[in-house]
């Protein structure tokens, strides 16, 4: 093998360990968190936030991360940060009322929720999900009126989601809707046939209705 044949194999080499080597360092938090790889994501935007303590999009990425490894107070403490950043960042408002809503501070969550609602467009995609925590909060506090407002918002934001057509069932049932109940569960029931929470809240309510 000749000399310029040696240098050119060797220089190939290189730029290829190069070339991974820069996309290990270039990794994109968001994609680790869509690919459910939270850790990793959080340790990039720890990285992102050393460089630059005001990216705000590192805090958002790194809390949703936190919530869905289920790392709520660090979460909460993060959003917080970013928080101090832009205090309308919706995606921190919503964030955040997840974070206190996992670790039981329901009033805390409330609050924030109400930010968000107040400060959200109508299609901010995490508004759904926000609705039906904010339900899931009326419930356990027995404002079964209150839930089936949340959760019918939940709903309209995404009709295929059996579960919160469950919820809303429930919420009315307590509330002694129970032809709306009814409804509601026969909704969550076309969506999934195996809901058993579903099928006995339709059979409780079926019993009502007789």
């Amino acid at each position: 093998m000749n000399r310029k044949i040696r240098c050119f194999i060797f220089f190939a080499i290189t730029l290829a360990c190069s070339s991974d080597l820069f996309a290990e360092e270039k990794k994109d938090a968001l994609i680790l968190y869509q690919n459910g790889r939270y850790q990793e994501s959080v340790a990039v935007c720890e990285q992102e936030i050393a460089s630059n303590p005001n990216r705000v999009e590192s805090y958002v990425v790194m809390c949703w991360s936190l919530v869905k490894n289920k790392q709520y107070a660090e979460a909460e403490v993060r959003a917080n940060a970013g928080l101090k950043i832009n205090p309308y960042d919706v995606r921190l408002l919503e964030i955040l009322g997840e974070a206190k809503y996992y670790l039981g501070n329901y009033k805390g969550a409330t609050e924030q929720f109400q930010k968000y609602f107040s400060n959200a467009t109508e299609s901010h995609p995490r508004l759904g999900s926000a609705y039906y925590l904010m339900g899931e909060i009326y419930i356990k506090q027995g404002r079964y009126m209150h839930a089936d407002i949340s959760l019918s918002m939940a709903v309209k934001k995404d009709a295929t989601n059996d579960k919160w057509w469950t919820e809303l069932g429930y919420a009315r049932e307590m509330a002694k809707d129970y032809v709306r109940a009814a409804e509601a569960y026969d909704k969550a029931l076309s969506i999934n046939p195996s809901s058993i929470n579903a099928e006995k809240g339709r059979t409780r309510v079926n019993s009502k209705l007789q």
